[in-house]
């Protein structure tokens, strides 16, 4: 009993300390972090002795010299066995990347990660990459990081948003030790996998990715992860120019590194057949690109890296390359390989930027850098375009080879490449998987009050007007006598014609063009507006761009026919008594529910014709089963936060919410609402 009270103060004190703790905490992360990482390495390499130094003696050892590399075109498949079998049947999500794994459980979990995905992320990445597969250890180690931080949260009871700080602290701590590279392990968690540079997460994230990087220095050393030959630096100002046209071309290999990926894995999911056939299909396919290619695309590829930027690799080859990577690291990912995109991005664009500076060199040797330095800013440029990370993908440049010399170089590629690849597709490799699962899609988990209300809700169909014709002097006459601000100004036929503000009167009268001057000749023709079924977040991004009191709110089907107008004030108003309805009707069920985004459900009903226990009753006579609440009501475009008296008519949606432990409750009354049997 003692030991249970005393675990139980410990856990009190933890859940409410805002500095001793967390830090505690953070430090721990980091460090275990730090472990996971140097574990990760040594299975790896004693993966790779097993497949690939043994295998190559194998043919000796025969007596069959011929066989010696024959090894290379089997061994990936009987990896690729392994893993599958490994985490269909132990966590399935421990197969792929890894970070939109992380990412999923931040957005749709409260960052909940089961503790066994850590040894068997593991497990199954050392023998995916030790035995051939094309991915990276610096996903897995995300994935293990951050594994290791949830459990850490959930053993000691935090709510969802502390946890999902540990999680981000694995994640820093994790790519920190890979890579020695702390700033960059802070980065890529705050802008990967947070999606937020929140000061107390950032505060956290530092610590346990200093920690991280300090236990990995102790035991592999402190030398950057890329030993450069020679320092790259601008030669030129005029080089700039290339760079900007290496950013456009690594742009584009980063979005078919990303649309090749996310195709191959169509491919397999269609293939209606056994996961060991894929795997051994994928295995062997891998194994052939190695075979009658290079040897250099299996594994991490650091190898091959290093090669580019010291200059050792030929034009072809790296061109080849760069093609037989991103199939390779495809199909290894499809065929149900576990492993990350990072490492490959890198490797891909090392020899894409590496065939580019070969090429402009040998055109323009005086002005131009050689073909190293396009190496290295093709690294990043890759990386950051196909993450949708450029910050991350400049920094960690730095902390990988030490060199800063290339930055001006380097930035430009670098956001060049991210903007071309981001304009051409929105997703980045990792939040293509996200919104494939419904984790970017589903408004029920990740949208706030200015994302679930719209225009309607705080709209005013009241507004002052005016006509093209009238002459100045009168509205101005109009204007002292009343506290109206701007005036819409309608056609013949009540059409939206243009506005004028008492800004704009003004102006005029300061600069005396008021007499014989009319409406027409100083209103503001070149409008914003917004339509009734938009999201408030719309409008509030519109009055951010543009200095004005009130925007007009047209008709969707009938641009020019207005319904009214949304004004600056009353939109702050609205906004605030509409998140405190909903903030007390979430407050009804005694904490019960939204302790976090992850410890509670949200399912949807619409409402029909014939449900007596729900059309047209009030919200407060609802029957609704324990711990639920109706936390919104969609009616048409609009949705309305639901007070005790507002009754539900048919055709109407009702959002529910209830916690997790009751959801399937909540499934069951609504599939008796709906008349469905329960199966």
């Amino acid at each position: 009993m003692l030991n249970r009270d005393l675990v139980a103060q410990f856990r009190t004190y933890v859940q409410r300390s805002d500095t001793v703790a967390p830090v505690a905490m953070a430090v721990a992360v980091g460090a275990v972090a730090a472990v996971g990482a140097i574990v990760l390495r040594l299975l790896i390499r004693a993966v790779q002795w097993f497949f690939f130094d043994q295998g190559a003696n194998l043919g000796q050892a025969i007596g069959l010299p011929w066989a010696g590399r024959l090894h290379m075109l089997v061994v990936p498949a009987i990896g690729m066995v392994v893993v599958s079998w490994m985490v269909r049947k132990w966590a399935p999500e421990a197969q792929g990347h890894g970070v939109p794994e992380v990412q999923f459980a931040v957005r749709m979990l409260g960052g909940r990660i089961r503790a066994r995905v850590a040894a068997l992320k593991a497990v199954a990445s050392a023998i995916s990459i030790g035995s051939g597969g094309s991915v990276g250890r610096e996903g897995p180690i995300v994935q293990i990081g951050s594994s290791l931080g949830s459990t850490l949260g959930q053993t000691l009871g935090l709510g969802a948003e502390q946890t999902k700080v540990l999680v981000a602290a694995g994640a820093a701590g994790g790519i920190a030790a890979t890579f020695n590279a702390p700033i960059a392990g802070v980065l890529f968690a705050m802008e990967v996998v947070l999606g937020s540079f929140a000061a107390r997460s950032f505060g956290l994230v530092v610590i346990s990715s200093v920690t991280a990087t300090a236990v990995s220095q102790a035991v592999l050393g402190r030398e950057p992860a890329f030993q450069l030959v020679k320092d790259f630096t601008l030669v030129s100002e005029w080089e700039l120019l290339l760079y900007l046209a290496l950013g456009v071309f690594t742009g584009l290999v980063a979005l078919a590194y990303t649309r090749s990926v996310y195709w191959f894995e169509d491919t397999f999911d269609s293939w209606k057949t056994s996961p060991t056939i894929k795997a051994v299909v994928g295995g062997l396919g891998v194994g052939a690109l190695g075979f009658f290619g290079s040897e250099l695309i299996f594994g991490v590829g650091h190898e091959g890296v290093e090669m580019a930027l010291d200059e050792e690799v030929a034009l072809g080859l790296m061109l080849a390359l760069v093609v037989l990577k991103i199939l390779a690291t495809s199909i290894t990912l499809a065929a149900g390989g576990s492993g990350g995109t990072f490492a490959p991005a890198l490797f891909i664009g090392a020899m894409a930027g590496g065939a580019f500076g070969h090429e402009v060199h040998r055109l323009l040797p005086d002005i131009t850098a050689s073909s190293g330095a396009y190496a290295l800013v093709g690294m990043a440029a890759v990386f950051g375009a196909s993450a949708h990370a450029p910050i991350t993908g400049i920094i960690i440049l730095f902390e990988l080879t030490d060199n800063y010399r290339i930055i001006l170089p380097l930035m430009l590629s670098v956001v060049v490449a991210y903007l071309m690849a981001s304009a051409m597709y929105h997703d980045s490799i990792y939040s293509l998987k996200l919104r494939r699962t419904g984790a970017l899609t589903s408004p029920r988990r990740e949208m706030g009050v200015l994302d679930l209300l719209v225009v309607a809700d705080a709209m005013s169909p009241e507004f002052a007007t005016t006509t093209p014709g009238m002459p100045l002097d009168s509205l101005v006459q109009a204007a002292r006598e009343g506290k109206t601000r701007s005036w819409l100004v309608l056609g013949p036929n009540q059409g939206l014609k243009g506005i004028v503000t008492d800004r704009d009167l003004e102006e005029a009268v300061v600069s005396e063009r008021v007499k014989g001057a009319t409406v027409g000749d100083i209103m503001t023709t070149a409008l914003i507006t917004c339509r009734p079924g938009e999201p408030l977040r719309t409008a509030f991004r519109r009055f951010a761009d543009r200095t004005v009191y009130e925007i007009p709110v047209v008709d969707a089907e009938r641009p020019r026919q207005v319904l009214g107008v949304l004004r600056r004030d009353e939109l702050i108003w609205a906004y605030k008594e509409l998140s405190d309805e909903h903030q007390r009707l979430l407050e009804k069920t005694g904490g019960d529910i939204g302790a976090g985004r992850g410890d509670s459900v949200q399912l949807e009903v619409q409402c029909r014709e014939g449900q007596e226990s729900v059309c047209f009753r009030r919200i407060r006579d609802i029957q609704l089963p324990p711990n639920t609440l109706v936390a919104l009501l969609r009616r048409g475009e609009r949705a309305v936060v639901p007070k005790g008296n507002t009754v539900v008519e048919p055709g109407d949606v009702l959002v529910l919410l209830t916690t997790r432990d009751r959801q399937e409750e909540l499934r069951q009354w609504i599939e008796e609402l709906e008349g469905v049997a329960r199966p």
